[in-house]
């Protein structure tokens, strides 16, 4: 089963990235929540065995059906894309 690499970060809720290693988006959320010492969970899904990729694929489209990148979990909400003012929000938290 696919892991997820934790890093470390102040706990602000369960964050959850599902991720391309070739995104640029990806990576500015990634380098976000990074430059504000927040802890997150991510999986590059392009680096994943076939059947990882199916069943990670298959959690990432329960919460976001348009299955592009990134999806960003935050408890029971979905961040869709790179969108700097609801990440920001986090840092408030």
């Amino acid at each position: 089963m696919a892991q997820f690499t934790e890093v470390d970060g102040r706990d602000v809720g369960d964050i959850r990235i599902y991720a391309l290693s070739t995104c640029g988006w990806c990576k500015k959320a990634k380098t976000f929540l990074n430059e504000h010492h927040i802890k997150y969970a991510y999986v590059d899904v392009d680096r994943l065995s076939p059947e990882e990729t199916e069943n990670i694929r298959k959690q990432q489209l329960k919460h976001n059906p348009s299955g592009s990148f990134p999806t960003i979990v935050v408890g029971n909400e979905c961040i869709v894309g790179y969108d700097e003012a609801r990440l920001s929000a986090l840092t408030r938290r």
